[in-house]
């Protein structure tokens, strides 16, 4: 009894150190310096597209918490139970390497994929390069590598990462105005989020001994270990023009998903042949290359999806919080009439708006082709265009335009 309770506050002492060493971890703040520039740098392309904010500066973390919570728990669990060590060196790697791969703000290389899989080969080569330089020859500070952890965290991370694609929600990917190859404005969406996964892994030296002959069952040699609390840095952005963003997000989360799953047996299959790890983590970059190419080709065959009809308008995107959103309206359906009035422009809508009196109601068309009917209280303070935004010319040259020829009459 005396040695369970011994090693039971051996753990809690361990859990509540590692917890405490997370704030040292620089990935930490970087995270937090990344979604807020990357969020100024958006909410000014949106003032220049639509004369308005549309998300919160911190819209790519948001929704994204409680799965990322969840996640790594079970992360947590599989490490902590199988007994997944990993060296200081090789955490510390990992987060310079997230840095470096989003230091330009962007989140297209924040896949495990990517950030895992490049630390991976670093961690193999880094040795070989040492060993070439005479003053460092024989330094052993990356000699202590669990490259089967490594293949196994990159497959759960994967899965994560599919499940995160498929979680954004349809309203929630970012619009933005381009031009066409026709000379025409047309919509696109950015489906991107960022997440921080925080999960406990193993660290060489420490109070923990291990309670079993098969624990633990991944090592790299020490007799003793602590627990450390780790920031996970996931991201990714995709473009989205030719298709509706709900319809894309399903196939990239499928195709992410059963990447993750094919790394995770490769990984597993590693505890017994060491070089399939290497294969994995090949499989895992190559693989999540492919699904990116693959689907920039796929959207670029397809002509603009969200571009001006002559059967109504396209949502482009609905501001959070607007009447719109209130109603229900989602981002690719289409506003057939507004008021009774058919409406195929813009400036349509905006004039049949201005004949309502405390209510608006709008013919929907929905992704079957059935109409639905919507209204709501319209007053004083809701946006002219009730939070709904269209692809239209861009609102920072409209601006231009209207003062020149402003200045023209004057003159």
């Amino acid at each position: 009894m005396k040695k369970v309770i011994k090693l039971a506050e051996a753990w809690l002492f361990e859990l509540v150190k590692g917890i405490g060493k997370l704030f040292l971890n620089p990935l930490l703040y970087w995270a937090v310096i990344l979604v807020v520039l990357s969020g100024i740098s958006r909410v000014k392309k949106e003032r220049s597209n639509f004369g308005i904010k549309v998300f919160d500066v911190f819209a790519e973390w948001q929704n994204t918490w409680r799965i990322s919570l969840v996640s790594g728990l079970v992360v947590s669990v599989v490490c902590l139970g199988l007994g997944v060590i990993f060296s200081y060196e090789t955490v510390i790697l990992l987060s310079l390497v997230s840095i470096v791969l989003s230091v330009a703000l962007k989140f297209t290389y924040l896949s495990p994929s990517y950030t895992i899989g490049i630390t991976f080969l670093l961690l193999l080569f880094i040795p070989l390069l040492t060993d070439e330089i005479p003053f460092i020859h024989g330094n052993d500070l990356f000699s202590a590598v669990n490259f089967t952890g490594l293949a196994l965290l990159l497959g759960l991370l994967l899965l994560v990462e599919g499940i995160q694609v498929n979680h954004v929600n349809r309203n929630e990917s970012f619009p933005e105005l381009v031009m066409s190859k026709r000379g025409k404005w047309v919509g696109q969406h950015h489906l991107k989020k960022m997440s921080i996964i925080p999960f406990f892994v193993l660290i060489p030296s420490g109070a923990i001994t291990p309670f079993a002959s098969f624990w633990p069952t991944i090592s790299i040699g020490a007799d003793s270990y602590s627990i450390l609390l780790v920031p996970f840095l996931l991201g990714f952005d995709h473009i989205v023009k030719g298709h509706a963003p709900y319809q894309v997000k399903r196939k990239l989360a499928t195709s992410i998903g059963m990447l993750g799953v094919l790394v995770l047996l490769l990984a597993v299959g590693s505890l017994f042949i060491t070089w399939l790890s290497l294969t994995a983590v090949i499989i895992a970059i190559l693989g999540r290359e492919y699904i990116r190419y693959k689907h920039q080709v796929y959207d670029n065959k397809s002509n603009p999806y969200f571009h001006m009809e002559k059967n109504g308008l396209k949502v482009l995107g609905v501001i959070p919080g607007s009447p719109a959103d209130q109603v229900g309206v989602l981002t690719g359906e289409t506003i057939y009439k507004v008021n009774g009035q058919r409406v195929n422009q813009v400036a349509d809508f905006y004039r049949a708006l201005q004949t309502s009196g405390a209510y608006f109601k709008m013919d929907v068309i929905d992704d079957g082709g059935e109409i639905r009917f919507v209204q709501h209280a319209f007053y004083q303070h809701d946006h002219h265009e009730l939070g709904i935004l269209f692809a239209k010319e861009k609102y920072r040259l409209s601006e231009r335009k209207r003062n020149k020829d402003s200045n023209v009459k004057q003159e």
